[in-house]
């Protein structure tokens, strides 16, 4: 699947807009661990690995992700592979045995809302970075991206957002592009 995404910088404006606006599906806190591979550079090949730790609602879940290179070059828009693991510190175990390194865990309290069928939107809440709105929608047809991507972000702009961000929270964390 694609992963159609757009993110933007909010302030507490943006957050009550998408409160007023938009059905929220739950709260979630968010540890996401990114590692780097032994042999090749992500941070150059635009990839990332990570595991996710999701706790919301005394629930927990836990995912492996792998996100492909950007795929243009106004959105995050990338593929997205994830698969749920019920154990995160063995699959973490197992990464750094294969000689995968731990890069850096991004802390973040998420609102999860509901836009309508197929999209959601996100408050995010970046420990050290501070607040996004995140849009996203995943599609199966690469032709169909640059339409989602005008939609997703028109409908950022109509909540208020001004800029916009390609960056990944690691990314940001790190210092590293803009």
């Amino acid at each position: 699947m694609i992963e159609v995404e757009v993110k933007g910088y909010a302030d507490d404006r943006v957050f009550e807009r998408v409160r007023e606006s938009f059905r929220l599906i739950r709260k979630e806190y968010h540890e996401d661990t990114y590692y780097q591979h032994p042999c090749r550079d992500f941070s150059k090949t635009d990839e990332a690995l990570r595991i996710r730790v999701r706790r919301f609602n005394g629930h927990f879940e836990a995912f492996l992700t792998y996100k492909g290179p950007k795929l243009d070059s106004v959105s995050k828009t990338r593929e997205e592979i994830e698969v749920p693991i019920e154990d995160p510190d063995a699959h973490a175990r197992i990464l750094e045995a294969l000689g995968f390194r731990e890069v850096l865990t991004v802390e973040k309290v998420r609102e999860k809302y509901y836009v309508e069928k197929g999209i959601t939107l996100t408050l995010d809440e970046v420990e050290g970075v501070g607040k996004f709105v995140e849009i996203e929608a995943l599609t199966d047809d690469r032709e169909k991206v640059p339409e989602l991507v005008e939609k997703l972000r028109g409908i950022l702009m109509e909540l208020g957002v001004t800029r916009f961000e390609r960056r990944s929270y690691l990314e940001l964390l790190l210092g590293k592009g803009g």
